[in-house]
C-alpha cells in the first residue's frame, strides 16, 4: 500500500522517464507538464532515463513551460545516471558524463555481434533508424531501430523479445560492463557501476540529502527492470504501471 505520508515528507521526488513520465520515447503530454510544474513549487525533482541529453530535450524539455526559478529546482540524469544536467545562468549545464573510450566501444560492438552469433539472432525485416546506438557513455541496442513507434515495440516485446537470451551472451563478454534491459525492445551497455543507483548517489551528494529525503517512482522496479537499480540505494521506491499512474501519483504529493 502506498505510503502517502511518507511519500508527501520527501524533499526530492525522482522519476524514471520512459514509461513513467511518458511513452517510450513519445512526448511528454500537456497534463504531465502541468502536473510537474506544480510539483517543482514545493518539491526538487530529478527524472533519469536510458536516453541521451538529446532524447531528453526532444521528448521531455520541449514540453515544459516553467519559469526559471522552477527549473533551477528540476535535475536531468540521461544516460541511466552516466551524465547529469542542471539549470543555471539560463541553460543546461553539464554536471559530469563517462564516455567510452574508442576501443571499449569497439569491443562492445564486437560483443554485440558475437552475441547475435551464438543465439542465432536474425533482425526483424522492418527496422526503424539504428539498431546499435553510440551514445557516449551508453551503447544502446533497440531491437527494432531507435525510431520504432510504440505499438511495434508493444508487439515485439510480446511476441519475439529474446533480451534475456540476448543479455545472458552478453554479459560474460563484457566484465567491465553493466548489461541491462531497457524499456520495451532495448538493452543498454555502461561502464560498471554506472546506473540508476549512481544517478541516484550524485543527486544525494549534490544536494546534501539522505536516503531518507528522496522517493524513486519507476515503471520497472521489479528483478531484472531497468529501474530495479533504485531499489538498491535503500531510497523509498514507488512502483507504477503507467503515466497515469504517475500522473495519480503526482497530484496525492501536490
Amino acid at each position: 500500500m502506498l505510503d502517502i505520508a511518507g511519500l508527501k515528507a520527501k524533499r526530492i521526488i525522482m522519476f524514471d522517464l520512459d514509461g513513467t513520465l511518458a511513452e517510450s520515447k513519445s512526448p511528454l503530454d500537456s497534463e504531465m507538464a502541468s502536473l510537474l510544474a506544480r510539483l517543482l513549487a514545493s518539491k526538487t525533482v530529478a527524472v533519469i532515463g536510458g536516453g541521451s541529453y538529446a532524447q531528453f530535450q526532444s521528448q521531455f524539455l520541449a514540453h515544459l513551460a516553467f519559469p526559471p526559478n522552477l527549473l533551477s529546482r528540476l535535475f536531468l540524469l540521461p544516460l541511466s545516471g552516466g551524465s547529469m544536467y542542471a539549470y543555471r545562468a539560463g541553460a543546461w549545464e553539464r554536471l559530469y558524463e563517462f564516455s567510452f573510450s574508442d576501443a571499449e566501444k569497439a569491443a562492445i560492438m564486437a560483443a554485440f555481434d558475437r552475441a547475435f552469433r551464438d543465439i542465432g539472432y536474425v533482425h526483424p525485416p522492418v527496422i526503424y533508424g539504428p539498431v546499435i546506438e553510440d551514445r557516449g557513455s551508453q551503447i544502446t541496442f533497440s531491437a527494432l531501430g531507435q525510431e520504432a513507434p510504440v505499438a511495434a515495440k508493444t508487439e515485439w516485446n510480446r511476441t519475439s523479445d529474446i533480451r534475456l537470451a540476448l543479455k545472458a551472451s552478453l554479459e560474460p563478454l563484457l566484465p567491465d560492463c553493466e548489461v541491462r534491459f531497457g524499456g520495451l525492445t532495448s538493452i543498454d551497455v555502461t561502464k560498471k557501476g554506472i546506473d540508476k543507483a549512481y544517478g541516484i548517489e550524485r543527486v544525494m551528494e549534490l544536494l546534501h540529502a539522505p536516503i531518507t529525503d528522496i522517493a524513486y517512482v519507476g515503471d520497472a522496479l521489479e528483478e531484472g527492470g531497468n529501474d530495479h537499480a533504485a531499489v538498491r540505494t535503500g531510497v523509498m521506491t514507488v512502483d507504477v504501471a503507467d503515466s497515469e499512474e504517475t500522473k495519480a501519483i503526482i497530484r496525492s504529493i501536490i
